[in-house]
Parts: structure tokens; C-alpha cells; sequence
């Protein structure tokens, strides 16, 4: 397939990219289980470690510290065993499958595995097997990767909380009564716990910027088409299809610079999903940037906290001599609205249609509540209105580009609530704006509040230009250091 052939090259070629950042190649295994993406790959390459070695370190740690979270929710110990065995034969008979050969990933519940049970949160698949891979676990197995188990999701993603009645809640890692966010809670929280390397989070709303933020980890919700979206619990296909992008999520911004050529490119399933360069983001110069930030968008203004650790990177990037200015897209303050809309102007057809194809009688409180509130149904003459709305919102939006290339901004105006918590909507406005521009986003920690839970910041960019969001990502990332990691006991 030339796609993966393209994307293999590149993520080959920058396997040294970030070697100095993270621990020096010592001796002991934990040591080894906390590189980069990048330098895993290495080892197993050049066979410093054995990929049985490195799948075993991490079903320990899974192991160790998963009973708490309930994060991972199926496991696939033996395959994983298995298929790492069968890589390093392979490498041994010289036979180097992709970037990811032999690495272990999780994958979030919400996208398909062939050979593993993928639930989507509902109970009408509890013990249902696809029978075909969403297209970025395709891609992911031909690059060389070995799945270890599916990560919990609410059901049908549609929840900033990760809670379904098939698995039931996941925790944060760093407070066990606090939500690790939604959607992709499970794996923001098994990676934040150093037990996977890396996963694949779907993002409608937040639901990749969202749990990275509550979770302290870094991930990115690329542009909307960059990476298909099939197999996927949300239609690829639909109204509020263009709001979803499935992205990687990680320990590293490296890692996801390493992961997100591997996903990219259109299958020729998904319609949104379009051939677009991917720019390298080794050779973004972040001095020639335009940089905007701005604390508040107008719609909700976050704790001190937040506003403090985006005040604090603007001063670090102004420590260095890079300047940014205070600013914000005309028009924001519209994006709650619009979704609103959006999302009722269905009158709930798309969940409905989704738990009738799925044979679910009893869908959890959430769906229940989404479906009262998007029954009341519109006319043909508003639901064209909707439509030129977000045209307009979109163009709108764009004109930000005019004056800068890069926006960094709060995630969320809480870090992680309490688990059950009923949300205040104008919050996650931080993240759905982007999802209704289809803007890319990288979230990496920037900070700690009072009570010790993370604190991410936002980085946003024009279509298709990953490449600046993951450079300044890099760049604060090198030069903010390290935070303090979550203390989890088993029970």
C-alpha cells in the first residue's frame, strides 16, 4: 500500500529526532518502558530488547495499577504475547515489519479490533467481535504494533466523562474520585500511569484535548479529514461527522510526531478524509511564528490556576525572545450555540439509529438524557439556517490566520472534577469550538493546581498544519520539565 509505505519513510526518519529528551538507554527494564516511541523502536531494532520483553514490562504495569482506574477494560495479554514472540522472529530473520515493529499500544473501545471485543460502551455489544479493524488500528498493526487491550469509553464517546454500563467508571490516576475525562478517559488514564505508551483517542467534542489535560499526558486532535475516521462508534458519515477526528495520544509530543504520519492519509471509506501534506515539524522555526494566546474566551473564564500556567508559557516563550500577543477569533463566542444546534438538529436520529443497529435495549443515563433533549424536531427551513450558521462560523474563524499562525489557550476552565459531576457546558467550549473550525489542537501539561491534578494548555493551528501545534508543543515541552507523576495503590 503506498500510504504506509509514505508514512513508514517518514516516521522512519525521524527515529533519533528526540532521543536526547527523554531517559539515557541504562540497563534496568522500567527505565526502558518510559522511552520515547522512538527510541522503544530502536531497541527493538538494533536488539537491545526483546518486544516479548517490553509487552510483558507493560502488562505488568497494566497489572499493577489498572484495578483502581479500570481504564484498561479488556484485556488481550495472550495474542499480545503471541504476536510480540512472532516479531521477534521476524527481526531475528531480518524482517523489519514498520516504525512500530514489535511495540506495544492499547486502543480506545470505541474504534474496532478484529480479533478483540470492541464494545463502543453499549450493552448491545457487550461480547461483539467487528470482524475488521478501524482503519488507524490497520495501520498501526502494519506499522508493526501489538495490541495490549481496549481502553474504556462512555457509551457511543458521547460523554466528557468515561462511564458506560458495560465496564463502568474510569479514574483519574492522580485523585480516584475524580473523572479522568470523556471520552477517552481510559486511555488518558493507563497512559498517564506509565502502563501503555501510547493510544488512539477519538475527538467530537474535547474527547482527545479533554482527558489529556485532565490527565497530564499530550495529545492532538488533528484536522478534520487527516485521519479517517471508519470503524469508529460515530458514523463516518452524517451531519456531525466533520466534527470527529480520531489523533494519538501519549507520553510525548515526539511520540505523537512519531505516531501521526502512520495514521494519516484518506482509505477511500471515509468521505471527510483527504490526501494533505504533513508537514515535518523538526523544521518549523517557532522565532518566525506569529503566537496568540488569550485566558478567557469569552465564554467561561477559567480558574486561577489556568489562566496562571497559560500566562506562565507566554512568559517562558517571552524569556526565550519569542513574543505572543493577546488575542482571541472573532466569533468564538457563537461556538456553544452552533454545537447545540448541530447536535439537535437530527432530533436524535443518529443515537437512535446507532442503539437500534447495536440491538441495545437499556442505554445509560447519558444517551437517555441526550435523546429527551434532542427530540424536538426543526424544520427544513432552520435546519438550512444551522447549516450556513457553521459555514459562516467556520469562515469566520479562519480570518484569525490573517494576523497569526499559532493560538495557545486553556483546555477546559476546571482540570478534573469529581466523578458524576454534572458539567457546566460552557467549560468544554475550549475544545468544541475547534471541532465545529476542524482546526488541529495539541494539548501538552503546562502546570499543577492546588490540589496536585494536571494542568494542560492548548495549541491550536490552521488546517493541516499539525506541524507548528507539535513544534511549540516540543519546544515548551523541552523547556517546561518535568511534573510530578501520579502515586496509584493497588486495591
Amino acid at each position: 500500500m503506498a500510504h504506509n509505505c509514505v508514512s513508514m519513510n517518514l516516521a522512519s526518519s525521524q527515529v533519533k529526532k528526540y532521543s536526547n529528551h527523554f531517559p539515557d538507554k541504562a540497563d534496568s527494564m522500567d527505565n526502558i518502558l518510559d522511552f520515547s516511541l522512538e527510541d522503544m523502536a530502536l531497541a527493538v531494532r538494533n536488539k537491545e530488547i526483546k518486544s516479548v520483553q517490553l509487552v510483558q514490562g507493560f502488562l505488568d504495569r497494566i497489572e499493577k495499577v489498572n484495578k483502581p482506574l479500570n481504564a484498561v477494560v479488556l484485556s488481550n495479554a495472550e495474542q499480545a504475547l503471541k504476536m510480540a514472540a512472532k516479531a521477534d522472529t521476524e527481526l531475528a530473520n531480518g524482517n523489519l515489519q514498520g516504525p512500530l515493529h514489535g511495540i506495544p499500544m492499547t486502543i480506545k473501545d470505541s474504534l474496532d479490533t478484529k480479533d478483540t471485543i470492541t464494545t463502543w460502551g453499549t450493552t448491545g455489544r457487550a461480547d461483539f467481535r467487528p470482524g475488521r479493524d478501524a482503519t488507524v488500528v490497520t495501520r498501526l498493526r502494519d506499522a508493526g504494533a501489538i495490541l495490549l487491550g481496549k481502553t474504556n469509553t462512555p457509551e457511543f464517546t458521547l460523554w466528557f466523562q468515561t462511564d458506560n454500563l458495560v465496564y463502568g467508571p474510569t479514574r483519574n490516576p492522580f485523585d480516584t474520585d475524580r473523572t479522568p475525562g470523556g471520552s477517552s478517559g481510559g486511555a488518558a488514564a493507563i497512559i498517564a500511569a506509565g502502563a501503555s505508551p501510547f493510544d488512539i483517542g477519538t475527538d467530537t467534542g474535547g474527547s482527545i484535548r479533554l482527558p489529556s489535560h485532565f490527565c497530564g499526558i499530550t495529545g492532538i486532535k488533528p484536522t478534520t479529514g487527516r485521519v479517517p475516521c471508519t470503524g469508529n462508534a460515530l458514523p463516518s458519515a452524517g451531519l456531525i461527522a466533520p466534527l470527529s477526528q480520531p489523533g494519538p495520544m501519549a507520553r510525548y509530543v515526539a511520540d505523537l510526531a512519531y505516531l501521526l504520519p502512520l495514521i494519516s492519509g484518506p482509505d477511500l471509506i471515509d468521505p471527510f478524509a483527504v490526501p494533505a501534506t504533513l508537514d515535518d515539524s523538526r523544521f518549523v522555526d517557532i522565532d518566525s511564528l506569529r503566537i496568540a494566546f488569550h485566558t478567557d474566551n469569552g465564554i467561561k473564564t477559567p480558574m486561577s490556576e489556568i489562566t496562571g500556567a497559560v500566562n506562565g508559557v507566554v512568559q517562558l516563550l517571552a524569556d526565550y525572545g519569542v513574543s505572543a500577543s493577546e488575542a482571541r477569533p472573532d466569533g468564538i463566542e457563537m461556538s456553544n450555540f452552533i454545537l447545540g444546534r448541530i447536535f439537535a438538529a437530527d432530533g436524535g436520529e443518529m443515537v437512535e439509529a446507532l442503539l437500534e443497529d447495536c440491538r441495545t435495549d437499556s442505554p445509560s443515563p447519558k444517551i437517555q438524557e441526550t435523546l429527551i433533549r434532542d427530540q424536538t424536531e426543526i424544520d427544513q427551513r432552520e435546519f438550512a439556517q444551522i447549516i450556513t450558521l457553521w459555514d459562516n462560523f467556520r469562515s469566520s474563524m479562519l480570518a484569525f490566520f490573517d494576523d497569526f499562525d499559532v493560538l495557545i489557550c486553556p483546555v477546559n476552565a476546571h482540570t478534573a472534577i469529581p466523578l458524576g459531576e454534572l458539567e457546566d457546558m460552557l467549560n468544554y467550549t475550549y475544545t468544541s469550538a475547534y471541532n465545529l473550525t476542524g482546526w488541529p489542537g495539541a494539548v501538552i501539561r503546562a502546570g499543577t493546581d492546588d490540589h496536585g491534578l494536571p494542568i494542560g494548555i492548548q495549541i491550536l493551528a490552521r488546517p493541516f498544519r499539525e506541524d507548528y501545534c507539535l513544534a511549540v508543543a516540543a519546544w515548551l515541552e523541552a523547556r517546561l520539565g518535568e511534573f510530578s507523576k501520579p502515586q496509584i495503590h493497588s486495591v
